[in-house]
């Protein structure tokens, strides 16, 4: 059975940060805080409601017109940044500690969250200094360049899973480009992003850049992406909040930025190096909990190849350990809330009308408390079944054969999501013909989700709206506005001359 580790000087209540300092809500509304390995409330938070976010917004909006943010030298911001990057460095394993016992995610994945956020920070950081932007001449006629601006106050709203790296993901190049923010995390897990606000202090950035409301979707988020005076919204989640976001930022024409749900295959041809497959789709779905956007749930192997596949796959995955978040041996840990859990749970039941069950199936037995799933492989898997169409996210992978290229693609085109792919095969041609074919935003061949920061995130379908990553980032956040000089006399039309 698994044990309940607490983390010393644990909060019980946890504030907004408006305007530099902490504060309770207006009208004192709070919200219970669970941790999901016992499902017990530990702490309360502050719930946000409409009166809120006005006052977090005007504090970024006096700070974006009037302070000093918006006109510092891109070197002076980078210098602010890297040492933002240095103090999440410096207590990379307190955060780990928090986001593990507020996720329920492995500790050492969780670790490994906490320094990918640092280098986010620092990516954005030397990003800022080395950029350049568009110049045109016409010669000795006329000069034409881009003159680049922060949009204003940015609204940023974040997901429960990795939370902390993915606040990171926004902050980042929102602050970079010289935007104010309002940053309303996920309910489920505020925790860990409490810390932004002393790192930020400590790291210099002004009073009232950075302003963070907790709150439900529901009534904080809401309220942010309706204000008037937040230009544009940055949203990570699920895609029928994004559906609902994009329908309320068009009253006042908001710029959006949407990573929404995925249901990405992995296709495994023939000639593919089997091993690696398995190695990599095995991480690809269980790392994180099952709890990722890019997970590749949906498995596609090529027949000649399938029992073999399957059987290997699902001997790894019986021996998953699964337990204690916090015990550097766990690969997979607790799911972030039993809503949640209900949720993943109610597809293995789905599952079980829909496919052969190869691994996994329900709760492991020595966890009889927590949020815990075995991971789950399902084998013969229809296209039409719903474990092979919706996403579930969660540690539960379908397992689907085919005959042709042709059929691959089929099947892996076969759902209303496009964020990510994973091709599995030898043949270059294959590889490359196969990965402009697929419906995704990023494509990986024979690999699982590495990253380069400098590339483009995001999907298609109903995956996504727009992409961030690298100078993309810059792009969202920032205006660019076309100056044009005259060099010489202009021939202009003399209307109503005599």
């Amino acid at each position: 059975m698994s044990t309940l580790h607490v983390p010393q000087n644990l909060p019980t209540h946890i504030q907004h940060f408006i305007g530099g300092q902490f504060v309770d809500s207006v009208n004192g509304e709070t919200f219970d805080v669970l941790d999901p390995v016992s499902n017990q409330t530990y702490a309360t938070a502050a719930a946000g409601q409409q009166a809120d976010i006005d006052r977090a917004v005007a504090a970024a909006k006096t700070a974006f017109d009037t302070g000093p943010w918006p006109r510092m030298l891109p070197r002076a911001r980078a210098r602010v940044l890297h040492r933002i990057a240095d103090a999440v460095e410096a207590q990379d394993s307190r955060l780990a500690e928090l986001e593990t016992f507020d996720t329920g995610l492995p500790i050492t994945q969780a670790f490994g969250q906490a320094q990918r956020a640092a280098e986010n920070f620092r990516f954005f950081a030397d990003l800022i200094v080395a950029q350049s932007d568009d110049t045109y001449k016409v010669p000795g006629r006329q000069l034409n360049y881009v003159n680049r601006k922060p949009v204003g106050v940015a609204g940023l709203i974040t997901p429960w899973n990795t939370p902390f790296m993915l606040e990171s993901w926004k902050l980042a190049p929102a602050l970079a480009s010289g935007c104010t923010v309002v940053l309303k995390p996920a309910e489920f897990t505020p925790l860990s992003a409490s810390l932004w606000a002393e790192i930020f202090r400590t790291a210099g950035v002004p009073e009232g850049v950075f302003n963070l409301v907790n709150g439900i979707g529901e009534e904080a988020g809401d309220a942010l992406v309706k204000h008037p005076d937040v230009p544009l919204i940055s949203f990570t989640g699920e895609t029928t909040t994004g559906q609902t976001i994009y329908r309320n930022c068009a009253a006042n024409l908001k710029g959006m930025s949407m990573e929404l749900g995925g249901k990405s295959p992995a296709v495994i041809f023939a000639d593919a190096d089997i091993e690696a497959a398995i190695d990599s789709t095995l991480f690809a779905v269980f790392s994180l909990n099952g709890e990722r956007c890019t997970a590749s749930s949906r498995i596609l192997v090529e027949r000649s190849v399938y029992d073999d596949f399957c059987a290997r796959y699902a001997a790894r995955a019986e021996r998953i350990v699964v337990g204690d978040p916090h015990d550097p041996a766990t690969e997979v840990g607790a799911l972030v809330h039993p809503e949640h859990y209900a949720k993943v749970m109610s597809y293995v039941e789905i599952g079980k009308t829909e496919g052969r069950l190869l691994a996994g199936g329900g709760r492991p037995a020595d966890l009889p408390e927590g949020n815990y799933v075995s991971p789950t492989v399902f084998a013969d898997v229809a296209p039409t079944a719903r474990i092979f169409q919706e996403e579930i996210f969660g540690p539960v992978v379908a397992i689907t054969p085919f005959d042709t290229d042709e059929e691959a693609l089929e099947l892996a085109n076969g759902v209303k999501y496009g964020l990510a792919a994973y091709i599995w095969t030898s043949n270059l041609e294959r590889a490359h013909t196969f990965a402009q074919s697929v419906d995704a935003g990023m494509v990986w061949l024979n690999s699982h989700n590495v990253r380069d920061l400098r590339t483009p995130f995001g999907g298609v379908k109903a995956s996504g709206l727009g992409h961030e990553g690298g100078y993309r980032s810059l792009d969202f956040y920032t205006d660019q506005q076309a100056v044009h000089i005259t060099l010489a006399p202009v021939h202009t039309p003399h209307f109503g001359a005599l």
